[in-house]
């Protein structure tokens, strides 16, 4: 399935409206993860684990609302919006929220 951020896709024609589609992932947040960021965040460099994480919940959500659009009869989702949050308590969980536009193209 075709899923764009753009309103159009090149050399396709949207013959068909579905409607908003959704996809959400809540990850929380692990000890141990937390941890070893802390201690990269002293000492500089990049979170592998915390990457890690904010992928695995973005494919999530992408993945749930590929499966609404499919679920509508759709063969792609454009102008998909993705946004990222921390929620819970001291902002413990990762909230990773997609949405989109689900069509039929040819």
């Amino acid at each position: 399935m075709l899923v764009t951020t753009t309103n159009t896709v090149e050399g396709k024609r949207v013959t068909k409206y579905l409607g908003l589609v959704t996809g959400e992932a809540i990850m929380g947040a692990n000890l141990f993860k937390d941890l070893f960021a802390g201690i990269r965040d002293i000492v500089g460099g990049r979170s592998a684990a915390y990457e890690r994480e904010l992928r695995n919940a973005k494919d999530l959500a992408v993945q749930e609302m590929q499966e609404q659009a499919a679920a509508l009869g759709g063969n792609a989702v454009i102008a998909v919006d993705l946004d990222y949050e921390t929620v819970g308590a001291n902002g413990s969980m990762l909230m990773v929220s997609a949405s989109g536009t689900a069509v039929v193209i040819e």
